[in-house]
């Protein structure tokens, strides 16, 4: 055979297990991702037994701790539904009432079931809108 010829097929070999690779990693890293859900999402797609990443705001006088079990509810950003959430684990030092949280949770009868150690807090001073260029000051 033409070593010539013999080049091109062992490159176009190499090429599409490079290719096949590339788009298995690509599949397994999206297949895998799963959004964070508001509470109003959770509510009307959450199936019994499944794992789901709830975002929102933590309820004014909601948080309340029995044990090692911290009770708390979570609302949308904007608007009124909110879901229990039952929780054991490390509680992050800046959680409180009216803080934005993700928590990983399974639904159980009407309750939220949080993964240990799956609270996290969002840092406010990331999310605050700039404020308008007329009142900046340089």
């Amino acid at each position: 055979m033409n070593p010539s010829r013999k080049r091109t097929i062992r490159l176009i070999v190499a090429l599409t297990a490079a290719v096949s690779l590339a788009s298995a990693l690509i599949y397994t890293s999206f297949s895998a991702a799963s959004p964070a859900l508001t509470p109003t999402q959770l509510m009307h797609s959450a199936v019994p037994g499944r794992s789901y990443q709830l975002t929102g705001t933590v309820v004014a006088h909601s948080v309340r701790h029995e044990g090692e079990v911290l009770y708390f509810s979570i609302r949308d950003r904007k608007g009124e539904d909110s879901v229990p959430v039952r929780y054991t684990g490390e509680v992050p030092d800046p959680f409180k009432e009216g803080r934005e949280v993700i928590v990983t949770v399974q639904k159980q009868g009407s309750e939220y079931i949080g993964e240990r150690n799956s609270l996290i807090t969002k840092c406010p001073s990331k999310y605050k809108a700039a404020p308008p260029a007329a009142a900046r000051k340089y």
